[in-house]
């Protein structure tokens, strides 16, 4: 599922998911991620949900992990195969492995955008 970068989470980007998030409380390596129209209705990751990533924590088993593939990027679920992790997409289809310079951080927290 593609993700659409907003910006550092520290500088305090303008959206109405994060308009109730206190800023300061994460670190200067958060920053921030959008759901864009790729998903599915009635999953757990809505268009326009918000994603807090921080890029300077391991990904381990069971993680939510963005990446960059094909220029874009995307969001993944690990699951780990001896001793590397394979990188799931989160609606399904063939995982991938990706090096170091793909790896964008791991997701610590999800805001909901509710529809008004």
């Amino acid at each position: 599922m593609r993700v659409n970068y907003l910006g550092p989470a520290v500088v305090g980007v303008e959206h109405p998911a994060v308009a109730e998030m206190d800023s300061r409380k994460f670190s200067p390596s958060c920053f921030l991620v959008e759901i864009s129209e790729d998903a599915r209705p009635g999953g757990p990751w809505m268009e326009g949900d918000v994603l807090v990533v921080d890029e300077a924590r391991s990904f381990g088993h069971g993680d939510l992990v963005v990446a960059e593939v094909e220029g874009e990027f995307r969001l993944f679920k690990s699951h780990r195969v001896g001793s590397r992790c394979r990188l799931l997409p989160t609606a399904g289809g063939q995982g991938c492995f990706i090096t170091a310079k793909q790896y964008r951080g791991v997701v610590v927290r999800q805001a909901r955008c509710w529809a008004v």
